[in-house]
């Protein structure tokens, strides 16, 4: 029978059992991570397999020194878990971090100093990061804080909108970018934050897209790296640097929101579900803003450095990521820890999937060698939770892992099809021999992504953050990133653009006609190929990073939306929102349908005459035929895509249709676009049958 000071009686609730500086406290909730509050206290859990010991430091809001530490008693320590509950705190009076004491041997990966303060890394809320551009008082030195959140969000009866993945039309963009220029005409101080994203939902909608894609929001540190070129501050601008995983980006709101964190983009969230938009994130798994050797030690190297990263037999860090080191994500405590802050952000933030930023790394072993089988991934496939979420690989890796078409999936994975991008790319602007490879990019890439795969795997895409934007695709044959510093040896030097005859801008007609048709078959184009379809944000009224093709570090108007182009380039916005409807009126366009009654196959080739399936070296005339049941099963749709990437008119003979079914032309991008225009009327045939396919332009055609 339990006897002393540890027996309590039922049904009294939560009491202390020791004391400790003057706080009174007793064992945590072990299977809670991080900080639990409750009306008696709070619960402060982290795991080591290394440390010897372990300490609770509490702060006064924006105090560099602790008012109190606590060390955990050996009796709190229960495998290798640290859990306690200190009574009588209140979570807007105080801030927290950790000490872990242990061994440190550099050549073995261990990193353990008591002096080092310690991010809690399932930490709800980070501090000292509420301003964007501004270094926290404390300077390089400055010591991150985790603050605890109140989850009070209620999200009342809203339902995952659970749109199929291949009918996805999604939308990249970057949060601050996005509104940030006065250009957006958001309310003043909703400029660049949550709050001006959700002013834009009408926009977006009306745009038509049905997916936006939040490049990082997982806080991070925009001044690490901070310097200045030519008189302008460079950022680390995009994000790709988690200082926590479970802390949405506190830069990114337009109001202060101490211990309610997350409630601006809860907000945003709710009312893109309201409108039939799903949320992805894009995470970044496969490195943290610790770095290599040379970074600083803030949470997970003075946790378990070893376990962790992925370290070198001396050592050192491997850098697949290309950014100082890489996480070791297929060690058990780390797969866990990613699930949990996966699982987290779909239970607590209702987002509907992620793109997974060099997702190759997290097939590597702890010796960073490729596995056929990652338990990592598996498990993510496999997951109750995330039974129902996106999942998108960037299947690739800066150690060389290319794994496009081959990246391990359980039939949940998709992959952003880097092969389409490149291929699509080159064959618009006329390169020599690509005419089959294109065919094959448009109907699914299915020398990539076998049948059982469906029409899901392949993320097809023309333009990211990271490469030109699309009016820039054909404004300039070569990169130019001056501004970022590095002489422009920074970015892709093969990015398969073209000038179209002048490099940059231009106030030639013609050029800038030629331009803006490559912009329009480039959107047709995506909007009639198998799968889902993503564009970066801007491209629907030509927004300009004038030629920089890395923006990584440009928090200006090269990497912010120039929201007066949509006026002078409303033409182009009104094709993109033509051609998104266009896609969604037709399933057959984006996935498989019923068979169509009259007989056609479902994808047929006809290149420049009717069943003509062959290229050559010298080919520059495709024509795509779809025909299957509409999703009502109420008709037959027969869609006919046609491009010309020659420089002179090519003749397209169209293939004969049944039931005295007639071709009409829907969308020829050699004629400026106006709804209602007959573009019929406007386009030259030599008979019924045959037309005239302009140079370097888009035909749709419709039976009706």
């Amino acid at each position: 029978m339990s006897t002393g000071r540890h027996k309590q009686e039922r049904g009294v609730g939560l009491q202390p059992l020791d004391e400790i500086n003057g706080y009174q406290v007793r064992p945590g909730f072990y299977n809670r991570d991080g900080a639990t509050a409750t009306t008696r206290g709070v619960s402060f859990t982290i795991h080591s397999f290394g440390a010897t010991a372990c300490y609770l430091l509490l702060f006064r809001p924006q105090e560099k020194e602790p008012y109190v530490t606590l060390k955990y008693p050996e009796a709190y320590h229960i495998g290798n878990t640290y859990s306690m509950f200190v009574f009588g705190l209140k979570i807007e009076e105080f801030e927290y971090a950790f000490q872990l004491d242990g061994p440190y041997d550099e050549k073995k990966g261990l990193l353990f100093k008591k002096e080092n303060v310690l991010l809690d890394p399932y930490a709800r809320a980070v501090t000292g990061q509420r301003n964007w551009g501004e270094r926290p008082e404390g300077g390089a030195d400055f010591i991150y804080h985790a603050r605890v959140v109140e989850n009070n969000f209620d999200w009342g009866d809203i339902r995952p909108t659970e749109h199929p993945f291949e009918d996805l039309v999604i939308y990249e963009m970057h949060v601050r970018g996005f509104t940030k220029d006065a250009s957006s005409g958001v309310t003043p101080g909703a400029e660049g934050t949550y709050e001006g994203l959700r002013q834009k939902i009408p926009y977006l909608k009306d745009l038509g897209v049905n997916a936006v894609e939040l490049m990082p929001i997982f806080e991070f540190d925009e001044m690490e790296s901070t310097r200045v070129v030519d008189g302008e501050r460079l950022y680390n601008y995009w994000g790709y640097n988690t200082v926590c995983f479970f802390a949405p980006n506190t830069s990114y709101t337009s109001v202060v929101e101490h211990n309610h964190e997350g409630d601006e983009l809860k907000e945003l969230i709710y009312e893109l579900k309201e409108n039939g938009i799903e949320v992805i994130l894009d995470v970044v798994f496969n490195h943290t803003a610790e770095g290599n050797e040379h970074g600083p030690c803030f949470s997970f190297k003075g946790i378990d450095n070893d376990i962790y990263y992925i370290l070198t037999p001396d050592g050192y860090y491997y850098n697949f990521s290309g950014c100082g080191n890489v996480m070791n994500c297929n060690h058990p405590a780390v797969r866990r820890f990613i699930i949990d802050c996966l699982r987290y952000w779909v239970t607590e933030y209702r987002v509907d999937g992620f793109r997974f930023d060099l997702a190759s790394i997290l097939t590597r072993d702890e010796k960073g060698t490729p596995m056929a089988d990652p338990p990592l991934l598996q498990a993510i496939a496999c997951d109750a939770i995330l039974g129902k979420v996106k999942l998108i690989a960037e299947a690739w890796d800066a150690g060389g892992l290319y794994q496009v078409g081959s990246f391990p999936s359980w039939n949940r994975w998709s992959e952003w099809n880097g092969r389409y991008r490149d291929d699509i790319r080159q064959f618009l602007k006329g390169t020599d021999g690509m005419a089959g490879t294109a065919i094959t990019r448009i109907t699914g890439s299915k020398d990539l992504y076998p049948e059982h795969r469906g029409d899901s795997a392949s993320v097809n895409f023309v333009t990211c953050h990271d490469g030109f934007t699309l009016y820039d695709l054909y404004a300039y044959n070569t990169k130019h990133n001056e501004k970022n510093g590095w002489n422009n040896s920074d970015g892709d030097n093969n990015g398969n653009s073209w000038n179209c005859g002048a490099e940059g801008e231009t106030d030639d007609p013609q050029i800038e006609g030629l331009r803006l048709r490559m912009v329009k078959n480039a959107c047709a184009t995506l909007m009639c190929s198998r799968g889902p379809a993503m564009f970066y944000a801007g491209d629907e009224f030509c927004n300009t990073q004038f030629g920089n093709n890395n923006a990584y570090c440009q928090d200006n108007i090269i990497s912010w939306l120039d929201w007066t182009r949509l006026e002078k380039y409303q033409e182009i916005h009104d094709f993109f929102r033509y051609m998104i409807a266009f896609r969604e009126k037709y399933p057959i366009l984006r996935r498989s349908t019923k068979k169509a009654l009259c007989g056609l196959p479902e994808i047929s080739i006809h290149n420049g005459f009717p069943w003509n399936g062959g290229t050559d070296y010298t080919s520059k005339l495709i024509g795509i035929m779809y025909a299957g049941r509409d999703d009502a099963d109420t008709r037959d749709d027969i869609i006919f895509y046609g491009m010309n990437a020659y420089w002179e008119t090519l003749v397209m003979q169209l293939p004969e249709l049944p039931n005295n079914l007639q071709w009409k032309i829907c969308v020829n991008t050699n004629i400026e676009y106006e709804d209602g225009k007959d573009v019929e009327a406007q386009t030259e045939f030599y008979y019924k049958k045959t037309l005239k396919v302009p140079p370097r332009s888009v035909v749709i055609l419709v039976a009706e």
